[in-house]
């Protein structure tokens, strides 16, 4: 049945109430947000710190994004101060968080902000324009910054609605029919503080599983829960396995401890990022797995192996290891030992080193 627009409007309206309510007592204090009280008291979001948590939260989690939102803070108070800092600094201090190309487009962004004054646009469409800011982005930051009427919808907003309206059709397939329900819910105020809502919501009160949905302030409107089975919801598509691709990786230390390292290009897969030598392993081919593969001559001895998981595909990399002397070889450097925490190693590099030499990877005094 169809409801008339003037009911579907105050069952919207009614529903943003409510929670907004909720937000107003249980919302999460996050180190990037302005909590609703100081929002009342007419203090605002800083737009360059709702976009820089915003990319760094694409696919990661809030516990993974914090402790690298308050590192580049500190290192760069503003957008001007990052558009300012070298590339492969910004590149060193991502590494760990995963997706390197949100990096590469987050100082690409920082550049043109800065070159257009230093102010973000404050509108989806001008967000759009800038470099690595897609739908998601935009509508987050449109929101949230400038308090403009969006849609923001991430997987916790995907999960509440998939729930709410008892939306069978495969998450894969409904984004389209999530956002349009998503924006005739969003109220003419507060838009900001209804997006956190609705992410807020779906992290802490209907969660993937066992979702506690007596505590939830929308339980009333949910027909998942009246149904007696929300976690049905969202309804997925069976995944397809990954591939599987295998490779080696070679660890070369100094004498003094230092590791032989080198720069990938800055395009493709990790692009930009720092490496030991491997062999020419991709998503879709595998490389040699041997000894023999390795980039110059020397002692090398297995250290095991590793296993990492990419977006696409999962890789193997058998892991070996030798002692050298003399200048790195050509587009190669050497990494002193202190200096090893502080590179650009991508996690899956991390994990090779510290297969050949545990604890290498750990910060520690020169």
């Amino acid at each position: 049945m169809t409801l008339p627009d003037q009911t579907r409007k105050a069952v919207s309206g009614d529903i943003a109430s409510r929670l907004l309510g909720w937000y107003d007592i249980h919302h999460r204090e996050l180190p990037w947000r302005i909590t609703p009280k100081a929002f009342t008291r007419g203090d605002r979001p800083d737009p360059y710190r709702i976009w820089l948590s915003e990319v760094m939260l694409q696919q990661t989690t809030v516990e993974a994004v914090e402790s690298y939102f308050s590192a580049f803070l500190e290192k760069w108070p503003d957008v001007e101060a990052l558009a300012a800092a070298p590339t492969e600094d910004v590149m060193k201090a991502w590494a760990g968080l995963g997706y390197y190309s949100r990096a590469r487009n987050l100082k690409a962004c920082a550049d043109l902000v800065a070159l257009r004054g230093g102010r973000f646009p404050d509108t989806e469409a001008g967000l759009r324009e800038l470099p690595g800011i897609g739908a998601y982005t935009a509508a987050a930051v449109a929101a949230i910054a400038f308090d403009q009427r969006a849609a923001v919808v991430d997987g916790n907003v995907e999960r509440v609605m998939t729930r709410l309206f008892s939306i069978d059709t495969p998450l894969s397939e409904a984004k389209t029919e999530i956002r349009a329900l998503v924006e005739t819910l969003v109220p003419p105020s507060r838009p900001g503080d209804f997006a956190q809502a609705m992410m807020d919501l779906g992290a802490t009160i209907c969660t993937p599983r066992r979702p506690r949905c007596m505590l939830c302030p929308l339980r009333e409107d949910c027909t998942a829960i009246l149904a007696g089975d929300p976690e049905r919801f969202p309804v997925r598509l069976p995944k397809e396995d990954k591939p599987q691709r295998r490779g080696a990786a070679f660890v070369a230390v100094r004498d003094d401890g230092a590791i032989l390292l080198r720069k990938r290009p800055e395009k493709g897969l990790l692009g930009g990022m720092t490496e030991v030598p491997t062999t020419g392993w991709t998503a879709r081919v595998d490389g040699r797995t041997t000894q023999d593969a390795a980039p110059f001559p020397a002692d090398w001895r297995p250290s095991g192996r590793i296993s990492h998981v990419f977006t696409h595909f999962a890789l193997e990399l058998e892991v070996f290891h030798a002692q050298i002397e003399g200048d790195a070889p050509e587009g190669h450097f050497w990494s002193l030992a202190h200096e090893i925490s502080g590179e650009a190693l991508p996690t899956v590099m991390k994990k090779v080193i510290e297969a050949a030499i545990p604890g290498a990877t750990k910060a520690r005094r020169p």
